[in-house]
């Protein structure tokens, strides 16, 4: 068996921590990681989501599991004598007592079809795209696109894509980012483009107690289902789709 001296074994485990990683979310790593790459950009983009409001809607098979279970269950439901059953209806109606009033499946803005509102689909699951300039577009023109940012100098990825969020809607204080790894990343080719391939980070995050955003910098915004999203990006459909797990 071979035996190290500590001198020698400090400078094997420095040379170790010194070479280059894939990626990493340390500020000294990711400079490293991005000069492996074609031309050393990395984009943290935002998956900006509001969950749903009310409950979303019944399958029609789940619906009639749910009946014939119940219809089940009530042949062997034990019986209990009318007397205790109607204490329950006899009990005072205190302070405490609030009239609920079930929220509205079908908005004013579902009926205008207002992109722009998070009023609508609340039944569903709602997505943050932005139109404007983007990075490695096509000719520099506008598109629509994520909320995002290149990475410079912050010190995680993670920070990146909470630059890109805040310079969107202005601050993070009705935010709430899940996790500090990105839930996905692509690599962008562009052949025909001036901008040499890059890697796209995806990082998630929700809606916490807002109904409304001041969008800025970009031309124009919406609020889009994962079906409405998917048809904004055809070429990238069937990545967004397995992206976003959505269950209703």
């Amino acid at each position: 068996m071979l035996s190290r001296s500590p001198a020698t074994a400090s400078l094997l485990l420095r040379s170790l921590l010194q070479q280059p990683r894939g990626f990493s979310s340390s500020a000294a790593a990711a400079p490293a990681a991005a000069k492996g790459g074609d031309d050393g950009k990395l984009v943290a983009s935002v998956l900006f989501e509001r969950l749903p409001v009310v409950i979303p809607k019944i399958h029609p098979v789940v619906y009639a599991f749910q009946e014939f279970s119940f219809r089940w269950r009530q042949q062997y439901r034990r019986q209990y004598p009318d007397d205790v059953l109607g204490k329950a209806d006899a009990r005072g109606k205190g302070d405490y007592h609030i009239d609920y009033v079930p929220a509205p499946r079908f908005t004013e803005a579902d009926k205008a079809n207002d992109r722009k509102s998070l009023q609508r689909a609340l039944d569903n699951k709602l997505y943050l795209l932005l139109y404007g300039n983007a990075y490695g577009a096509p000719d520099g023109k506008p598109i629509w696109h994520f909320p995002e940012k290149v990475y410079e100098n912050e010190e995680t990825m993670r920070l990146c894509a909470e630059t890109a969020l805040k310079s969107v809607i202005g601050g993070l204080d009705n935010t709430y980012f899940v996790g500090n790894a990105p839930m996905a990343h692509m690599v962008v080719e562009q052949p025909d483009s001036s901008v040499s391939s890059f890697k796209r980070f995806f990082f998630k995050s929700q809606v916490v107690g807002s109904t409304k955003y001041h969008i800025g910098k970009c031309k124009d915004y919406a609020w889009v289902t994962k079906d409405e999203l998917l048809e904004y990006f055809p070429e990238n459909k069937d990545f967004f789709n397995k992206m976003i797990i959505h269950i209703r």
